[in-house]
């Protein structure tokens, strides 16, 4: 990697002297100009990262496109990206690191890097295909001509579990009060059996409006869903979540007198992240050219489905006793939801659901 990135720079050196119009320029495919430009559904908005501001509406993160960026960082520029005339916000909080590829099974995860050609998709392709039998949906939004002047970072993110035993649908109801349109339901209700209370371990539980309860799998992927009205940041949410975790000493297991009722979700969406395009590298020869990243999404009764996909293209440039009372741990108007596996401290993904009807619109069929 060492031959190629002197590689880079010689050539970086060279243009300093002689003006060369051509591989740094060559014509993007009409999908590249696509994506280059804003890419925010009107459905929902894809932050960079759980500290970034929290806008009103359905909101996700995944870790996937902190993992393309930690990668940049790590083996091409080495050290915090900060930009000439003025780092933004969205690349401070990504310097941050606070999601790592430790903080993520390797099996659930692929990244690769290299100088940008034909062959570097190709080993890409297979690479995914080798690891989660997928192919991609992005790499085409690229430009692969060869081309020593660019680097190409990507990385996917593939979770695919169940729940311990599958939930009851329950019947199909509205979402808040944001639409008459009905949306399907699972969990449990006083018709369901007993089984399905291994499903679900009690967070904490303070009122009818503040409350969190923890999705079981046959893996070490949890589901936390959490039930608030504070309008916060995600790296805030998580951190409510543990504390009130920690301090309810009340009933923490899911029994009979308990029930439960999350919306089936279904979406898809595409980003780009504009507030880091286009930007030379301070103490380099690189700047960011285009990124992307995708959320493939689907939570029913009986588990999770989650595909992400990010890609940054750099170039280089030449510069007891009383029945207890029934507690309804409804998720039928604003939630937050995290995934997370045992033993991490970071959740691989995030989502606040305000309007659940417009989210699923977004879901492949």
């Amino acid at each position: 990697m060492k031959k190629i990135l002197g590689l880079v720079l010689a050539i970086v050196f060279i243009i300093s002297i002689v003006p060369v119009v051509g591989a740094c320029h060559s014509k993007k495919p009409k999908e590249a100009v696509k994506i280059s430009r804003a890419i925010q559904s009107s459905n929902a908005v894809i932050l960079a990262t759980m500290n970034d501001d929290m806008p009103q509406g359905n909101t996700l993160w995944v870790g996937t496109f902190q993992i393309v960026w930690n990668e940049v960082v790590d083996n091409l520029i080495h050290h915090p990206i900060e930009f000439v005339g003025g780092t933004t916000k969205t690349a401070q909080n990504l310097n941050k690191k606070e999601f790592t590829k430790n903080d993520i099974g390797k099996n659930s995860y692929y990244t690769k890097y290299g100088i940008v050609s034909p062959k570097l998709k190709k080993e890409i392709e297979k690479g995914i295909k080798d690891k989660f039998n997928e192919t991609s949906d992005i790499l085409d939004a690229f430009d692969f001509t060869y081309s020593p002047m660019k680097m190409f970072f990507y990385a996917m993110l593939k979770k695919d579990f169940k729940f311990l035993e599958p939930f009851d649908k329950l019947s199909e109801n509205v979402f808040g009060n944001v639409s008459n349109e009905k949306v399907n339901y699972f969990g449990i209700d006083s018709r369901s059996e007993g089984k399905l209370y291994k499903n679900v371990s009690v967070l904490f539980y303070n009122s009818s409006n503040d409350y969190a309860v923890k999705l079981n799998t046959q893996t070490n992927d949890k589901v936390i869903l959490y039930r608030t009205d504070d309008d916060k940041k995600f790296s805030e949410y998580f951190k409510d979540i543990k504390v009130k975790d920690k301090t309810y000493n009340e009933r923490k297991y899911f029994g009979i007198y308990d029930r439960l009722k999350v919306p089936d979700i279904s979406l898809y969406l595409t980003t780009n992240f504009p507030d880091v395009e286009g930007r030379e590298i301070k103490n380099s020869n690189f700047k960011i050219d285009q990124t992307i990243e995708t959320i493939d999404f689907k939570m029913n009764n009986e588990g999770v489905k989650l595909k992400s996909e990010a890609a940054i293209m750099m170039k280089a440039t030449s510069a007891g006793g009383a029945r207890p009372q029934i507690r309804y741990f409804y998720f039928d108007k604003k939630f937050i939801l995290f995934l997370i596996e045992d033993g991490k401290d970071v959740p691989y993904y995030a989502m606040k659901v305000t309007d659940i009807a417009a989210l699923n619109k977004t879901g492949r069929k």
